[in-house]
């Protein structure tokens, strides 16, 4: 397994390896790796075959980061990681640093971003306004460093995937975006890196995401007409949060899983999303109904 820091190197090694016919599956992480982002390099090594190679990309990035959030605390554990890509065969492990990523940033002469106007006007792009114009520019910046046949991506973040494939879409990006389904804790807690926050008490309290999950499956199951109205599973989800002293609401969303189009009644085939903060840290998670 190579390591890679920096971006013309990556690049380079790249282009090398698509004149050649070699197949790159991608996989682009924030670090502090769990078991989730084990079973997308999984994903991305049966995309491409035993001589494909498979790039997983560590970066934490800033420009997805509010003034306010965790950029600076966020988990970090290097060492670990490489560990982990090395086990889970990976070809190469690209890390690069933020004076290489945009260069110029600080002093204003990095001035260019990749914005989707459709797909973030609701949810995370709401509650957190800056967030996708930093994911988008970054993931088409990797892109461009690795030249991926595949990128693979989590359930977990729908939204994010969902923007990142309009963009594909939209640009003529030529890669294929595999979506793999979220890997979750034995009690139903979808595995992140910021689980870490959690102390025991919060870690029991976060629960709460999944069970309001499977309580509008089972609303959903149940209704006679085969659907309920979003504002009345929006009222029992809410209440089901308010329960847990630490948890509190920041939205729940039922859509239609392409488009993101908010749905007035929830039946089979919506998707239903939300964000609950728990203490500090803040959770996401999604499933289809």
């Amino acid at each position: 397994m190579r390591r890679i820091k920096d971006p013309a190197i990556m690049q380079r090694l790249a282009l090398r390896w698509r004149s050649r016919g070699v197949r790159i599956g991608f996989v682009p992480t924030m670090g502090y790796l769990h078991a989730g982002h084990l079973s997308l390099v999984a994903r991305a090594r049966q995309a491409v075959g035993s001589r494909g190679r498979v790039v997983v990309s560590i970066y934490v990035n800033p420009t997805q980061f509010g003034p306010a959030e965790d950029l600076s605390r966020y988990p970090r554990d290097p060492k670990r990681d490489l560990a982990l890509c090395r086990d889970a065969g990976t070809d190469v492990v690209f890390m690069p640093e933020d004076a290489t990523m945009y260069s110029g940033r600080e002093t204003g002469r990095y001035s260019t971003y990749v914005v989707e106007e459709s797909l973030t006007r609701s949810m995370e792009g709401v509650t957190r306004p800056t967030h996708f114009r930093g994911v988008t520019t970054i993931v088409a910046k990797l892109f461009n460093l690795v030249q991926p046949n595949v990128a693979v991506f989590g359930e977990k973040d729908w939204q994010q995937a969902t923007v990142v494939g309009r963009m594909v879409q939209d640009l003529n990006i030529p890669l294929q975006l595999v979506v793999a389904p979220t890997v979750r804790e034995p009690d139903g807690l979808a595995m992140s890196s910021r689980n870490k926050y959690l102390d025991p008490v919060r870690r029991a309290q976060a629960v709460v995401l999944w069970r309001s999950l499977n309580h509008v499956r089972s609303r959903v199951g149940s209704s006679r007409s085969g659907r309920v109205s979003s504002a009345v599973l929006t009222r029992e989800v809410a209440s089901m949060i308010s329960k847990e002293p630490d948890a509190r609401m920041d939205y729940v969303e039922f859509f239609e899983p392409s488009t993101l189009a908010p749905q007035p009644w929830v039946m089979r085939g919506t998707r239903m999303a939300l964000a609950v903060l728990v203490g500090p840290t803040r959770l996401i998670d999604n499933g289809l109904i």
